[in-house]
C-alpha cells in the first residue's frame, strides 16, 4: 500500500497503445464514448495522469477517470483531474468506522481530510462528476450510515450517483453485499437528496422502452431502479402482459418484493453466494 505518486507508465508507450487502439476500432466503426483510467490500483498514483490526459485529448475522445478519492486533498491531484472529461468519485462511508471496515484505507490516510478534498474539487470541476457507493451487508449499510453518505454526496452536486455492490468474489472472504432491503432503502433515501441515483447490481443499461421480451425488460430495469407496484403495473399494461409475470419471476428467484415505508417495491435478485 502506498501514498506517494510516482511515475508507472512511460507517456510515450502509453500514448502509442492508446492510439493504436482507436485507430483499429475507428476502423470497425466502434463508437468509444470514452478512454477511461480504471487500472490495477488508484489512478491518481501515477504522476503522469494529467500528462497523460492532456496527450490523449487529440484523439478527441472524452476521457474518464475512476478514482477512490483516496488522494483528492492534494492540490497537483485536483489539478490532474480537472483535465478530464467525467470523474467518477468512490464514497462508502462517512464514519470512520465503516470507512476503515469497507475500504482498509492505509493508515496515513485521514477520512474527513479526503471528504474536504472531495468537496474542493468539486466546487472547482467542470466537467461531469459521478459517485459510487459500495454497500456491504454489516458495514456501511444501517440506516444512519446511509443517510449520513447521502448528506455527504448532496453537498457535492454530482451528476449523478450510483449505488453498487460487490457482484464478484472480493479479495477478502466472508464479505457480503447488503440485501435486498437494505439496497431499496438506500435508493429511496439517495434519491430524496441526489438529482440521479442508478443502481450497479446487474446487467442492464438505461434504455427502458419495450422490446419485445417483458421478463428481460423488467430485470433490466430493476437492476438499476427499483419499480414501484404502480410503476410495474403501469408498464405490464403498456407492453399489454398479465401481473403472473411478476408472480413467475418472484417465484423463480429473478425478482425481489420489497416494502418501504407501506409501499411496495421490485427490484431484481441477484444470486447470492452463502
Amino acid at each position: 500500500m502506498s501514498c506517494e505518486r510516482q511515475a508507472f507508465y512511460n507517456p510515450d508507450e502509453l500514448v502509442r497503445e492508446v492510439s493504436d487502439k482507436v485507430t483499429e476500432l475507428r476502423k470497425r466503426h466502434t463508437r468509444i464514448d470514452y478512454l477511461s483510467f480504471v487500472p490495477d490500483g488508484e489512478p491518481t498514483l501515477d504522476s503522469n495522469l494529467g500528462e497523460h490526459i492532456e496527450r490523449l485529448k487529440p484523439l478527441n475522445i472524452k476521457i474518464a477517470v475512476i478514482t477512490n478519492g483516496s488522494l483528492i486533498s492534494l492540490p497537483d491531484v485536483r489539478a490532474d483531474l480537472q483535465k478530464a472529461d467525467l470523474v467518477s468519485l468512490k464514497v462508502d462511508a462517512v464514519s470512520r468506522s465503516a470507512w476503515r471496515k469497507v475500504d482498509r484505507p492505509n493508515k496515513a490516510l485521514d477520512l474527513e481530510t479526503i471528504r474536504e478534498g472531495m468537496r474542493q474539487f468539486s466546487a472547482e470541476f467542470g466537467g461531469e462528476m459521478i459517485t459510487e457507493t459500495m454497500l456491504l451487508q454489516g458495514m456501511n449499510d444501517s440506516p444512519g450510515e446511509v443517510q449520513g453518505i447521502a448528506e455527504f454526496l448532496a453537498s457535492l452536486k454530482p451528476y449523478k450517483s450510483y449505488i453498487a455492490i460487490p457482484t464478484r468474489p472480493t479479495t477478502v472472504k466472508g464479505i457480503l453485499p447488503a440485501s435486498d432491503q437494505a439496497l431499496n432503502m438506500c435508493y429511496q433515501v439517495f434519491r430524496k437528496r441526489l438529482p440521479r441515483v442508478e443502481l450497479l447490481i446487474g446487467e442492464g443499461g438505461d434504455e427502458f422502452g419495450y422490446t419485445g421480451n417483458i421478463e428481460n425488460d423488467l430485470l433490466d430495469i430493476t437492476s438499476v431502479h427499483p419499480m414501484s407496484e404502480k410503476n410495474v403495473r403501469e408498464y405490464l399494461n403498456k407492453a399489454g402482459a398479465e401481473w403472473r409475470i411478476i408472480t413467475e419471476l418472484i417465484e423463480r428467484g429473478s425478482l425481489a418484493e420489497l416494502k418501504y415505508r407501506g409501499q411496495k417495491f421490485y427490484l431484481r435478485r441477484l444470486p447470492r453466494k452463502p
